[in-house]
């Protein structure tokens, strides 16, 4: 074999390794361990006397704590980015920033840095230097590496001054801004380098006053186009910025944190700063609040602020050991050995408390698991866009997914969960599936489909051919064989639930024909005798869209969202209880497009939430920007009470589920009058202030969301009526 020829494989595989090593060094920086940057540079600086650490750094005690002042930019207040973000480099969209500070004065127009990120000299020489050889312009301007742009477009500069400071600091020393937070009299401001390096971008807090004297934690989240800001744990402001986003290409290879400045005079930080906390990956707003003392919530503290001074005690005088001190230490990390023996740590991300045996840390106290961040499981591609999903479990398979596909010739299908994801199972025939419902009767266990045909004109046709499906399960085949047909009329929901020993179906007839709303839909009941579900109750509804079974003690009730009577979605939904035998009339309850009852239960309390669809009356503009709303069963007046609002965008689905002790609520949010892509949001159960929202999912036309586990792990997978996909998501837990 010639030279050449053997050349070629070894080029190739040098050539791999390249690409992959290439691949590996664009990695993005998340789950990491919280950063405790302010730790960082303190061990650097080392204490010295009366509270000055060296390097321009004071321990200042305010307010019964301490903090640290800064006089003066110093070596000691930054450390290349490399030592924290190890094996990554590229900065992630979804972090946090945990900080607590104490401001007394802000001078006008001026703007204090908390924290940079700047490129390193050398590194921003070497890329100006191929910029400049690719396009034969001249370098950039200081002001051209520092301008910004506040997400709207518009050029703004901050204020620094270009030529030098008063020690004689250059100002071309420093390299090129990449992330900064900064304070001044208008607000919190956020900074960052558009996508490849391009314009500064900044997002502003406005209408918050921090410079009071007093201490105020700040909890920053950031995912994508948005950012939240929650003071002292009270205080909540959202951004939602179109313009402007986090890249996801912004390196931070070759780059220096900078604590209290951007490593310059100007715009040194004149408050005094306790804890400094950048957390990657997940929103950090769970782990600090609520707190006790939410002007001093603590995710990690430096172990030098933590202890105060102490009297002087006579070293020959012993203490009973009643008097001893138990220290109680904060922090990420601590060691243990025999001199801390019988002390106790605090580590905050963990919520956990240990004691020091000699050796080890012995749990005393430690939080349940709750919910972190949220990654990206599984992108299905499904036969066409689907309405609605039900997952269950047969025994001997394991968990399984029914879709209710609206292609009427592709049909429906089921999918089996094997290896982390969904895989086609079985294909059913369907004519425009709007539902699917799991249920079983002894070991009998079933799949109910909502049918539906589109109107021609031919009423008469339409309704023959009109059948909803019962399925039963094979054992012998492994399949689900069709069991019973029943008329139904534009059926969009099933619910199944039992009573007294016996088993009833309900289904949600939507309307008949294209202008009749206002129409039964049926309750049946299980014939033992003929093994078939019989007609049981009619109940009149409008538009009905969705059926919710629950019990509350000895009592029965039975929900439904109705979500237009044929001229407006102002209709009222109702609720019904069992009485003799049937169903009588509870609550009625104001709705708006009424799409979705989701029940549960906080310990003793019942909640109800609907999902409120849009505001249309006749011909007039549809408003799709409304509120859905949580009532809760009071018990002295026996009524379903309004809870709280929460504005949703056509919303279609609610889903309440558990992880660990924690109570969550994910919303379906379909359309905003504009696009079908926006967020769906998670909402976590937080006691006296309700439901707040804690993480952001991109979805398109969302129709559904399920919550389901395996084996440890916890998943919440979404169908799109509008993409022919559904997603899973694997829930990170702390």
């Amino acid at each position: 074999m010639s030279s050449p020829m053997l050349l070629l494989p070894l080029l190739l595989f040098l050539g791999l390794r390249v690409i992959n090593a290439a691949a590996e060094t664009r990695r993005p920086c998340r789950d990491l361990l919280p950063l405790d940057l302010l730790s960082r540079v303190l061990s650097r600086a080392g204490e010295g006397a009366r509270g000055v650490t060296g390097g321009g750094v004071h321990l200042i005690q305010s307010g019964g704590v301490k903090g640290v002042r800064l006089s003066r930019p110093h070596p000691s207040l930054d450390f290349p980015s490399s030592q924290h973000l190890v094996n990554c480099h590229l900065f992630p969209r979804e972090f946090s920033i945990v900080t607590t500070v104490k401001v007394s004065l802000v001078a006008p127009k001026k703007n204090e840095y908390i924290f940079s990120v700047v490129e390193e000299k050398e590194e921003e020489d070497a890329r100006i230097g191929k910029r400049k050889g690719e396009t034969q312009g001249g370098t950039e301007s200081d002001e051209e590496r520092d301008g910004e742009t506040d997400g709207g477009g518009e050029r703004l500069m901050d204020g620094e001054k270009r030529k030098g400071s008063g020690d004689g600091e250059n100002s071309n020393s420093q390299g090129q801004l990449l992330i900064g937070l900064r304070f001044s009299r208008d607000g919190l401001h956020f900074l960052f380098r558009g996508r490849s390096g391009g314009v500064m971008a900044r997002w502003v807090f406005r209408g918050i006053q921090l410079a009071d004297d007093r201490w105020h934690t700040l909890v920053l989240a950031f995912s994508g186009h948005y950012a939240t800001l929650t003071v002292d744990c009270n205080t909540h402001l959202e951004l939602r910025v179109h313009s402007k986003s986090l890249p996801s290409d912004l390196s931070v290879q070759g780059s220096r944190f900078h604590i209290g400045s951007r490593g310059r005079w100007n715009g040194l930080f004149s408050g005094l700063i306790r804890q400094l906390v950048l957390v990657l990956g997940s929103d950090a707003t769970p782990r600090v609040c609520p707190s006790s003392n939410p002007g001093l919530a603590e995710l990690a503290v430096p172990a030098v602020l933590l202890d105060l001074p102490q009297k002087e005690t006579r070293s020959d005088l012993t203490l009973p050991s009643y008097e001893s001190e138990v220290r109680v230490s904060v922090g990420l990390e601590k060691t243990c050995s025999s001199s801390v023996r019988g002390q106790l740590w605090f580590n905050p991300v963990r919520r956990a408390l240990y004691l020091c045996d000699g050796t080890l840390w012995v749990p005393m106290l430690q939080e349940s698991q709750r919910l972190d961040y949220v990654l990206e499981q599984q992108v299905l591609s499904t036969s066409s866009e689907t309405y609605d999903m039900e997952v269950f479990s047969v025994h001997g398979l394991g968990l399984m997914a029914a879709m209710a596909h609206r292609s009427p010739s592709l049909g429906s299908a089921i999918y089996l969960w094997r290896d982390g994801g969904f895989h086609l199972y079985q294909k059913i025939s369907t004519h425009g599936a709007l539902s699917w419902r799991h249920f079983t009767m002894g070991k009998k266990i079933f799949l109910v489909v909502s049918n539906s045909r589109e109107s021609t004109g031919k009423e008469e046709t339409v309704e023959k051919d009109e059948l909803s499906v019962i399925y039963r399960w094979n054992k012998k085949t492994q399949r689900f064989v069709h069991y019973q047909a029943l008329q139904t009329h534009c059926a969009r929901d099933w619910e199944a639930f039992r009573i007294q020993g016996h088993t009833y179906l309900a289904v949600a007839n939507h309307r008949q024909g294209n202008t009749n709303h206002t129409i039964d839909s049926v309750v049946y009941k299980w014939d033992r005798g003929t093994q078939l579900f019989e007609p049981h109750q009619a109940l009149r509804t409008s538009g009905a869209y969705d059926w919710e079974a629950f019990t509350v003690g000895p009592y029965h009730f039975l929900a439904v969202a109705n979500a237009f009577d044929g001229q407006t979605t102002h209709v009222d939904s109702v609720i019904y209880v069992w009485v003799d035998g049937s169903f009588r009339l509870f609550q009625t309850i104001k709705t708006f497009c009424a799409t979705d009852w989701e029940m549960f239960q906080i310990g003793s309390r019942v909640f109800l939430v609907v999902a409120n669809g849009h505001q249309l009356h006749g011909n007039g503009p549809g408003r799709y920007a409304i509120n859905s709303t949580i009532y809760e069963l009071d018990m002295s007046s026996q009524l379903f009470l309004r809870f709280q609002d929460i504005v949703t965008y056509s919303a279609v689905d609610w889903e309440f589920f558990t992880v660990g002790e924690e109570s969550y609520l994910v919303v379906a949010n379909s359309f905003d009058g504009e696009s079908h892509s926006l967020n769906s949001i998670i909402y976590r159960w937080q006691g006296y202030e309700g439901f707040v929202p804690i993480h952001r999912l991109p979805t398109i036309g969302c129709s559904d969301w399920e919550f389901f586990t395996s084996g440890e792990e916890s998943y919440l997978i979404y169908s799109s009526a509008t993409a022919p996909l559904s997603k899973v998501f694997r829930l990170k837990t702390h």
